[in-house]
């Protein structure tokens, strides 16, 4: 499943994105998870990210994880296409 990541970087990692997102991708890739797009925005988000995993408790993890490291926070949303929609709507 997809999820989308919308964080804010700590202060103090301003400026260090590149040796935060290599920890990252190495904390993912051990929770089995993975980074489809990542993004760097302006405005109340520093960053969104596109991941895919196949379980909430992973993407729990690894935002437990981020915020543990001083690195910032996440908002998580889950992410559903078109199929995912139209299957949805038919239930209703």
């Amino acid at each position: 499943m997809k999820y989308i990541f919308m964080g804010t970087i700590a202060p103090e990692w301003i400026g260090r994105q590149k040796e935060r997102l290599q920890s990252c991708k190495v904390k993912a890739d051990e929770l089995g998870m993975s980074f489809e797009a990542i993004y760097y925005t302006q405005g109340i988000y520093d960053f969104v990210d596109v991941v895919e995993a196949s379980d909430t408790n992973i993407v729990l993890g690894f935002s437990l994880w981020h915020a543990k490291q001083g690195y910032g926070k996440i908002t998580t949303m889950p992410a559903f296409d078109e199929a995912a929609m139209e299957k949805a709507v038919e239930a209703v």
